[in-house]
């Protein structure tokens, strides 16, 4: 959507009470909501606990490439209450489904990734191979994702582009915040791929599939034909323009990863002209989400 010249500026929240009322449902990140990557941000499960206990459905939507379970069960690790959510979706869901479909037709798999994503393509009816006799390449993260950065794959993304082999990307994220460090994801090198002229399978936020299933698990949750829905997130390129295709109000959290990159997100005006860089606004903002 192209912007005005007069730029969108958001609400700024004193706290999720400030709306919570206008909303039956909502659609919440992950990694930089929740968490930093390493431990819970302050309040933030109280105040989805307190959405909830008001009758309002939590779902969390994360680009984790990993399964709903895998991810839950690291929440549990971090230290992020069970009371303060619903349900959960992942791009590592989405991507299973269509490794599945893939393997049905008899295509092989070449899976780039580190260990612990291994939970990704566990116990799928699809082989397993080396590069050279894959019919597409699943790129779940770099194998060292605290020091590797997309420069590190640039040679083996010019083999598979010369044998033009599908990249499938499970987290379109280009960075995350860990603790107070920022890291590249497995978007970052799809982007580059893509860039290169190789063909790019892109799951997750901010792709409209998953919203669309996102929303008709609320619906069902809630037991409404169309719940008032908010989506809150603290990604330029994946939550907020994801929420706005899908006519989803948005909440920003400048203090993840935005706030961890060093990005000037202390008014309004410097919020929206983030948000405006990628083509997109939300309709408020907050540093980070408490009640």
């Amino acid at each position: 959507m192209t912007q005005s010249d007069a730029p969108h500026l958001p609400q700024m929240l004193d706290g999720f009470r400030d709306i919570a009322e206008h909303y039956d449902a909502v659609i919440c990140d992950i990694w930089g909501v929740l968490h930093n990557g390493r431990e819970p941000f302050a309040g933030v499960d109280a105040a989805l606990k307190n959405f909830r206990e008001g009758g309002g459905k939590v779902l969390l939507l994360s680009n984790a490439p990993r399964p709903g379970q895998t991810a839950l069960h690291r929440l549990d690790e971090i230290g992020n209450a069970r009371t303060s959510y619903d349900d959960i979706l992942t791009s590592g869901d989405a991507t299973r489904s269509l490794l599945t479909e893939l393997g049905a037709q008899g295509k092989k798999c070449h899976h780039v990734g580190p260990d612990k994503d291994a939970d990704l393509v566990a116990g799928l009816d699809i082989e397993l191979v080396d590069k050279e006799d894959a019919d597409v390449v699943l790129f779940s993260g770099m194998y060292k994702d605290t020091t590797e950065t997309p420069d590190d794959y640039a040679d083996f993304l010019d083999d598979i582009l010369a044998r033009k082999l599908p990249l499938i990307c499970p987290n379109p994220d280009r960075q995350v915040q860990m603790g107070d460090k920022i890291i590249f994801c497995a978007g970052a090198v799809a982007e580059v791929y893509e860039a290169k002229g190789g063909e790019v399978i892109w799951m997750g936020k901010p792709y409209p599939t998953v919203y669309a299933r996102a929303k008709a698990m609320l619906a069902e949750m809630t037991g409404l034909d169309a719940p008032r829905m908010l989506a809150i997130g603290d990604g330029p390129k994946t939550d907020i323009p994801g929420a706005q295709s899908a006519g989803v109000d948005a909440l920003f959290i400048s203090g993840g990863l935005a706030g961890a990159s060093g990005a000037k997100v202390d008014t309004a005006e410097d919020i929206a002209k983030l948000l405006r860089e990628e083509d997109t606004q939300a309709r408020y903002a907050t540093r980070h989400l408490t009640w």
